[in-house]
């Protein structure tokens, strides 16, 4: 085939994409509701002339972000792949960003070629409200919350566990196992995060655990109260769920990523907020 002709063959299509789960209601496809995946469908469907179906490598719930969510479809007609993220943003809303697009084999699957998925959760502890920070974090100041303990419970965590007490009704997985590959806890000023990194998340996993994470990090349950609780699946005493703002769907990992790191790594910017030292020395 000749270098500058364009090919019309189907072709599969990979996207990382960005958005801000605000006004969505989730990612998946609904039929009453505003959702990531059937606006990207709709300019799909209406640049191919047929119905197109958009499969990713995570659920994101209600309310919920996402900083580098992966997905497929498959395309035909001369488009390039490398070019339909800047084809998309022309044409999606102001609050769903295609960072990169690029070929990948027919195979090759957003959900089942992942081999984990990493969430982040944000807290803002400062007394005082922030219009900037707070779309993406839940503004937690009633109590002072120990990072340090939190960290303590989330450690018991890595490794393989059925945690059906951080699963919510509703859903159709019929197991709560778990792989746990990373877990911790980090404070920067009044931003406390939490990142946890599995093979999958159960429905409401990482909502349910922050909750009950700021228990331990408020000294109302010990470390040990809180593996206790997940070991003996005690899904009644996992009451609170932390409010979807903060929760962010940070990136999900390949054996061998199609885009390269800078696209996907770490693209949710962390609120970096002053220490107390700092600003003494500010002259007011």
């Amino acid at each position: 085939m000749n270098s500058g002709q364009q090919t019309t063959d189907k072709q599969r299509v990979a996207l990382v994409i960005q958005y801000l789960g605000t006004h969505f209601h989730g990612w998946q496809r609904q039929a009453q509701e505003r959702t990531v995946q059937a606006e990207i469908e709709a300019v799909l469907a209406d640049i191919l002339q047929r119905p197109v179906s958009v499969t990713a490598a995570g659920r994101t719930d209600t309310g919920v972000h996402a900083a580098a969510q992966v997905a497929h479809f498959d395309a035909t007609g001369p488009i390039p792949a490398h070019r339909w993220a800047s084809v998309l943003n022309s044409r999606l809303p102001n609050d769903i960003l295609i960072r990169a697009s690029a070929a990948v084999e027919a195979n090759w699957h957003a959900r089942f070629s992942a081999t984990w998925r990493r969430y982040r959760y944000t807290l803002y502890t400062e007394a005082q409200p922030n219009l900037f920070v707070r779309p993406f974090s839940w503004h937690y100041y009633y109590e002072p919350l120990d990072e340090t303990l939190i960290q303590e419970a989330l450690t018991p965590l890595i490794g393989r566990h059925h945690l059906a007490a951080f699963h919510r009704a509703g859903s159709n997985r019929t197991h709560s196992w778990v792989d746990v590959q990373a877990a911790q806890c980090r404070r920067s000023g009044s931003i406390v995060s939490i990142e946890v990194q599995a093979n999958g998340f159960l429905y409401g996993m990482m909502r349910l655990l922050v909750g009950l994470l700021v228990e331990v990090g408020r000294k109302v349950r010990s470390p040990t109260d809180f593996q206790s609780i997940w070991t003996e699946e005690r899904r009644d005493l996992v009451k609170y769920a932390a409010p979807a703002q903060g929760l962010c769907f940070l990136r999900v990992g390949y054996p061998q990523s199609p885009f390269p790191p800078e696209i996907w790594f770490d693209s949710q910017p962390q609120f970096l907020l002053p220490q107390a030292s700092d600003l003494k020395a500010v002259n007011l």
